[in-house]
């Protein structure tokens, strides 16, 4: 499929499932590389973030745990500036060495409000790993520690990545055309 429709707009693909399970694994042994012997949490951002999640827990090749937060900033295609908790953080972080895992980091708004937050609660160390980054939309001095891929300030579905709750489910990225 090299086009789809998802409610009012058309989507052209972009980033076909090989390019992005390529992308994950590069994440991945750099993550073995760094980390192996930190007992990491690995906290994963929903809804988004849970295929990249997914597939790069797959690829982990050391003991580690995961758990799960679900923040909300979007509303349609546009983000709204301000970022809602809806599911927080259950497990402590106090001496911790924590990956935050995303699925985009755009203006860095919701990323910076995750850092914050496990600053206070006692995080040992904080690291970021987010499947893509748009560095020219991004309007935060945050760092990312592992990207998997940098693209344009598009707007972008599949592979987590939705519109107005729809083409998470999708294996490719697809950009907006229309």
């Amino acid at each position: 499929m090299s086009t789809i429709e998802i409610k009012d707009k058309k989507f052209a693909l972009s980033i076909p499932e090989s390019e992005i399970q390529a992308a994950v694994r590069r994440v991945a042994e750099d993550i073995n590389r760094d980390i192996a012997d930190k007992n990491p949490l690995f906290i994963c951002v929903l809804n988004g973030a849970f295929m990249f999640a997914g597939d790069l827990m797959k690829t982990i090749n050391f003991p580690c745990e995961i758990t799960f937060i679900k923040l909300a900033s979007y509303d349609g295609l546009y983000t709204s500036g301000t970022v809602k908790e809806i599911i927080g953080l259950n497990e402590s972080v106090v001496g911790r060495n924590v990956v935050v895992v995303e699925d985009i980091v755009d203006t860095g708004i919701t990323m910076e409000r995750i850092l914050e937050s496990l600053r206070a609660k006692g995080a040992n160390s904080i690291r970021v790993a987010t499947f893509l980054q748009k560095p020219d939309a991004l309007q935060r001095e945050i760092t990312v520690d592992y990207v998997a891929m940098k693209i344009p300030n598009d707007f972008i579905v599949g592979y987590g990545l939705d519109y107005d709750g729809y083409g998470r489910n999708l294996k490719d990225i697809y950009t907006v055309i229309e």
